[in-house]
C-alpha cells in the first residue's frame, strides 16, 4: 500500500479510535516504508520512539496495527510476555489498548518504559541541562569508578591490542553516565540512561550482527573521541525530546511493566483480553550477550556473576552458556521426531548440546503458553511471531511444533 492507501487503512480499520487519536496514529507512521514487508522493523528505524534504539529483532508497529484491527474484536488489554524494544506496547498505546509487559533484560526493560512513560517537557529539558553542564565541568577516574568491573576488553589498551572504546571516549561516557546518576526523577533519569546507552556501539569500535560483535574495518584509525560522544548524546536528546513534545499524548498513557524471567512470571499478570509477542527463536543466538556493552557500562551488570544470573534467566534458546538442558515431556510428536533426527545427526552438529537445546527451548515455551492460558480472556486471542531453524540440515519447523503443544 502507498502512503495514502495507509492513511485510509488506518480510517477504515481503526474506526473505533477518534479522529484526533487516528489522525496522531496516522502521522506517527507517516514515514514508515509501506513497501516493505510488515514484519520488518528495519524501515521502522526512523520513527518517532523507535528510533531512540536500533533494535534489529523487532517487529514493526504495522504489523502489530494488522494484528489487533483484523481481529474481529476490539481488545482493551494486551500482554507481550517479551517485551524486547517495546513496539507492541507503545502500539497499543496509540491503538487505546492499555499494554502490559515482561522483559528480562534490564536495559530493554529500561528502554521501554521510557517509550511508554508520559514525561513533563520543561523538567525533562531542565534535568538534561544539568546533566550536560556536569559533563562539560567533571571528569571521571576509570581506576575508582563505581562497578568498574567490566571486562578488559571494555576500553584500551584492551586485550591482545584490542578494546571497544578507546580510553578518553570512554571516560567521557562514564562522566556522562555519572551526571545521569545524579537526576533525582527516575523517570528522566531512565530516559537519558537510556539515550546514553543508544550511543554506545556508535562510539565504539565494534558492530553488532547476526554472529554477534565484530570489530569495524580499520577500527584502529577510525576511533571516535570525547567530543563524539557529547555530540551523539545531545543529537539523541533532541530526537527524543521531539518526539515526546509530538506524540506523547497517546489514546492511552498507562501501562504495566514487569522485569524478570517470563517463563517464572506470565502466569502472575492481570488478566488480558490478547497476547501478541516473538519469543527468542532456538537459533543458537544469545541475545543477551549481544547487549552487554550496554549492560556493562550502563551499570546493569557489576560482576560476572550478574552476567551468567540474566544469561540463564533467558530461554534456554542457545548453547552458549552452561545450564541445565533436560527437557522432559513435551507435548508434540513433531518435536520428539526432531530432536531423534538431530541425535541421528550428532556428528555433522557443531555442539553435542543442540539435541537437547532444542527440547529445552520447546519446553520453555510450554511454560509460557500455560502461563498465558490462565490469564488470557477466553474470548481472545494469543498472536505469536516465531522463526525456523535448521542444524545439519534438520529443519525445526518452531510453528508446527508450536502448534501441537498450544
Amino acid at each position: 500500500m502507498d502512503r495514502s492507501e495507509l492513511s485510509g487503512y488506518l480510517s477504515e480499520s481503526c474506526s473505533i479510535l477518534g479522529p484526533i487519536q487516528q489522525q496522531n496514529l496516522s502521522s506517527w507512521l507517516q514515514n514508515y516504508d509501506v513497501k516493505s514487508s510488515a514484519s520488518s522493523n528495519v524501515p521502522s528505524y526512523s520513527l518517532p520512539y523507535q528510533r531512540w534504539y536500533k533494535f534489529k529483532e523487532a517487529f514493526s508497529p504495522l504489523m502489530v496495527v494488522e494484528s489487533i484491527t483484523k481481529l474481529g474484536f476490539w481488545p482493551s488489554t494486551c500482554l507481550d510476555c517479551f517485551g524486547g524494544s517495546g513496539t507492541t506496547s507503545l502500539t497499543c498505546q496509540f491503538l487505546g489498548v492499555k499494554p502490559s509487559t515482561i522483559e528480562v533484560n534490564p536495559f530493554l526493560a529500561d528502554l521501554i518504559e521510557a517509550k511508554l512513560h508520559t514525561y513533563d517537557t520543561q523538567h525533562l529539558l531542565d534535568d538534561y541541562c544539568e546533566v550536560i553542564k556536569r559533563s562539560q565541568t567533571a571528569s571521571v577516574d576509570l581506576r575508582s569508578f563505581r562497578g568498574a568491573s567490566w571486562p578488559k576488553t571494555m576500553v584500551e589498551p584492551g586485550v591482545k591490542d584490542r578494546w571497544i572504546f578507546s580510553r578518553e571516549t570512554f571516560r567521557k561516557i562514564l562522566t556522562i553516565r555519572s551526571a545521569i546518576e545524579q537526576v533525582v526523577d527516575v523517570h528522566n533519569q531512565r530516559l537519558l540512561r537510556v539515550l546514553l546507552g543508544s550511543t554506545l556501539v556508535e562510539l565504539s569500535n565494534v558492530y553488532i550482527s547476526g554472529k554477534g560483535r565484530r570489530y569495524k574495518k580499520s577500527w584502529k584509525d577510525t576511533q571516535k573521541t570525547p567530543s563524539d560522544a557529547l555530540t551523539a548524546f545531545v543529537r539523541l536528546f533532541n530526537e527524543a525530546l521531539a518526539d515526546i513534545a509530538a506524540y506523547g499524548s497517546r489514546t492511552v498513557q498507562s501501562y504495566s511493566i514487569t522485569r524478570g524471567d517470563t517463563r517464572a512470571l506470565v502466569g502472575q499478570q492481570n488478566p488480558a483480553d490478547i497476547a501478541l509477542f516473538s519469543p527468542p527463536y532456538p537459533n543458537s543466538f544469545d541475545y543477551t550477550d549481544i547487549y552487554n556493552i550496554e549492560l556493562w557500562v550502563l551499570g546493569y551488570l557489576g560482576s560476572s556473576a550478574d552476567n551468567k544470573a540474566l544469561r540463564t534467566s533467558t530461554l534456554r534458546s542457545h548453547v552458549q552458556v552452561a545450564r541445565d538442558l533436560t527437557w522432559g515431556h513435551v507435548r508434540s510428536p513433531l518435536l520428539k521426531a526432531t530432536v531423534k533426527r538431530l541425535d541421528r545427526a550428532s556428528e555433522q552438529l557443531w555442539d553435542k548440546s543442540i539435541p537437547d537445546m532444542v527440547g529445552s527451548y520447546f519446553a520453555d515455551m510450554e511454560k509460557v503458553l500455560k502461563g498465558v492460558r490462565g490469564i488470557i480472556n477466553p474470548k481472545g486471542a494469543v498472536m505469536m511471531t516465531v522463526g525456523n531453524s535448521r542444524y545439519a540440515d534438520v529443519l525445526i519447523d518452531v510453528g508446527a511444533i508450536i502448534r501441537q503443544m498450544a
